[in-house]
């Protein structure tokens, strides 16, 4: 999937996804490819991504925003964590 993980102050993530797993309200998720479409609040936590060649990607997230689309893009924008 293309996923874009963005803070109001710069790009955290942009690329290919394997795995995407983040807290939410409603509690931690994994989404993969051809996810079905969703829009979340994120909660704090730790966002893990998982890239195209398996390289892990840890990104502290305080809160954010979550959509996923039906053309298999991820976009987040998040509150960076400490």
């Amino acid at each position: 999937m293309k996923l874009g993980v963005y803070s109001l102050q710069k790009v955290l993530f942009e690329g290919d996804a394997r795995e995407v797993t983040c807290a939410t309200q409603a509690g931690e998720i994994t989404f993969l490819d051809h996810h079905e479409p969703l829009i979340s609040i994120l909660s704090k936590g730790v966002m893990k991504i998982t890239d195209k060649d398996r390289k892990k990607h840890f990104i502290p997230v305080r809160s954010g925003f979550l959509e996923i689309d039906s053309n298999n893009t991820a976009k987040l924008l998040v509150e960076e964590g400490e």
